[in-house]
């Protein structure tokens, strides 16, 4: 149960600190004193999303912190060991939350740091609101089936179909990825046996492609070379070359030797000079013969090279990129007759776990409507001292198109207001005063089933009022039997049963307005003052004297 909550400046509350017993406590107040402040804090330490514009004006953060007591923390501490967070001692849990202005919002578990998303772990666990939209939420199947589920102890059940339901879309959808995305079409088999045939062509390797490359620029440039080369062959070694012209030079350094035999040295060296010219001159003329390439051979080279500088642009620049991009496509070639083989496993586990669902989803449904009108024949009972005289509910289970995440069918409740009329859906024929009575009667029954130890109310009980508010305060006081129920309301008769009363003030007197949280002792001539005052005049000594008689009944 919750022990103590202490709140310290949010929206206009300033700071209170409230202590809790256990049973039917109830907080009441003026329209737009503040109450929803108090459900607010509650809602902060549950885990929901918040802004910073709740912190009251003026101050850097606003703060929250509640102590909670459990009997058995067994779940809590499973939930808490699940998140690395320290246990339950001595069976208290407690929680921290603080949203600053200008630094980020902090939150503490039994004095560990941690996450939203761990508040909201523990949140499902020690609280649920209901709140003034809930009647209209009953209108939804999706609504309904959760509090069958919940009646019957289907939750077990429904996670199981649940956890098969996702096992099969998503075996269903691994069918897609490999029909739609590895599955090749016979064009796409045929493309990538071209390339391969491209890159087997070429017999790839590191030497290869240097060869090839060094044969290109050959052969681009053998127009130019050739020219060049006997030109070079044609300079020095004819009619009118160097070694010609040298040649007379000879006979004159032969008779200058002849005259001076200490110049035989240098006609010797000019002797040299014209053999290395003429060397060079004949291997010009070699290397001219060399470029006089035949046709097919430049054409091979040339196709060749464009080859090859395509399957770079398309598998990268090295040779090892193309051959793994190779070696790539032959698997996907040779993958391709197992994927047949896979794609026929996997339809045929499917349709086993279709089979299977099938079955899962056709017990659940049925143990959903046997369920559901056991829960409709309570309702019955409940809505006759609501005020229902003639009142009758039921339900039948509507058969959805396929296989969903909850099973194949969906429940709705059926009810008729009036003897004579027949049953229809209740969103056919509920007014909004009947929609909640109806919710309050299911609420009220459920509630001996709904392990959640804290269950807050916010105005329930709207829409009804006399005797019938009575009969609500009796049965939110029944639950608070075996719950901690906490109950905004506006109806004296409801609150006249609390076992705790607490009232939420403003006050505007100053110059900034400021909200207020008192709890008030059943003995106390306060409590009788303010449920006067929810019956129309906290002055009038007939108001006066209603609430003291409330008050008495109550006891």
């Amino acid at each position: 149960m919750l022990q103590y909550l202490n709140i310290a400046n949010l929206a206009l509350l300033e700071k209170a600190s409230i202590e809790f017993d256990a049973g039917f406590t109830v907080v009441t107040g003026e329209t737009g004193a503040g109450k929803s402040v108090f459900l607010g804090a509650l809602s902060l330490l549950s885990g929901s999303r918040s802004d910073k514009s709740v912190i009251r004006a003026g101050s850097d953060c606003c703060e929250v912190e509640a102590a909670l007591h459990f009997e058995d923390c067994a779940e809590i501490d499973s939930i808490l060991g699940e998140l690395g967070l320290p246990k339950c001692e001595e069976g208290a849990l407690l929680l921290k939350r603080t949203l600053h202005v200008s630094k980020p919002s902090r939150i503490a578990i039994n004095g560990s740091l941690a996450t939203l998303a761990n508040l909201q772990s523990l949140g499902g666990c020690w609280i649920d609101f209901h709140g003034p939209g809930e009647p209209q939420r009953l209108l939804r199947s999706e609504c309904q089936l959760e509090m069958i589920d919940l009646y019957a102890q289907l939750e077990g059940p429904a996670d199981d179909y649940r956890k098969a339901y996702r096992a099969w879309r998503e075996m269903l959808a691994e069918i897609e990825r490999l029909r739609n995305e590895t599955q090749l079409s016979p064009d796409q088999i045929e493309f990538l046996k071209i390339q391969i045939g491209k890159i087997d062509a070429l017999e790839l390797s590191a030497e290869s492609v240097e060869q090839l490359e060094t044969d290109f620029n050959r052969v681009s440039s053998s127009q130019d070379l050739l020219e060049l080369s006997a030109e070079l062959a044609t300079g020095l070694t004819g009619d009118e070359g160097a070694v010609s012209m040298l040649s007379q030079l000879t006979r004159s350094a032969v008779q200058s030797a002849e005259m001076d035999p200490s110049l035989s040295e240098l006609a010797s060296r000019l002797e040299s000079v014209i053999l290395e010219l003429q060397e060079l001159g004949a291997e010009y003329e070699m290397i001219g013969a060399s470029l006089n390439f035949e046709p097919e051979f430049a054409d091979e080279v040339q196709q060749k090279m464009t080859v090859w500088q395509e399957l770079r642009r398309k598998y990268g620049r090295e040779v090892s990129d193309v051959l793994e991009s190779r070696a790539e496509m032959a698997r996907k070639i040779e993958d391709q007759g197992d994927i047949e083989g896979s794609l026929e496993r996997l339809n045929c586990e499917a349709d086993e776990q279709e089979k299977v669902l099938r079955k899962k989803a056709a017990t659940l449904a049925s143990k959903r409507k046997k369920a559901g009108e056991a829960l409709a024949r309570e309702a019955e009972a409940v809505l006759l001292e609501l005020g229902f005289k003639k009142g009758k509910c039921g339900l039948e289970m509507v058969s959805q198109s396929g296989l969903k995440a909850y099973g194949d069918a969906l429940p709705e409740l059926l009810f008729s207001p009036n003897v004579g009329e027949p049953l229809k859906a209740l969103s056919k024929v509920a007014s909004s005063g009947e929609l909640a009575r109806v919710m309050l009667a299911l609420k009220t029954i459920l509630a001996d089933v709904d392990e959640v130890p804290v269950l807050v109310f916010d105005e329930v009980d709207a829409n009804v009022g006399g005797e019938i508010g009575r009969i609500v305060g009796e049965r939110l006081k029944g639950i608070g039997g075996s719950h901690q129920v906490i109950c905004i309301t506006h109806l004296p008769q409801v609150a006249a049963l609390g076992d705790s009363h607490f009232v939420v003030d403003k006050d505007q007197s100053g110059d900034r307005a400021k909200v207020s949280i008192e709890k008030l002792d059943a003995s106390e001539e306060t409590r009788v003052v303010e449920l006067a005052r929810m019956l129309g005049d906290r002055s009038a000594q007939s108001a006066l004297s209603h609430a003291r008689e409330l008050l008495a009944e109550s006891v």
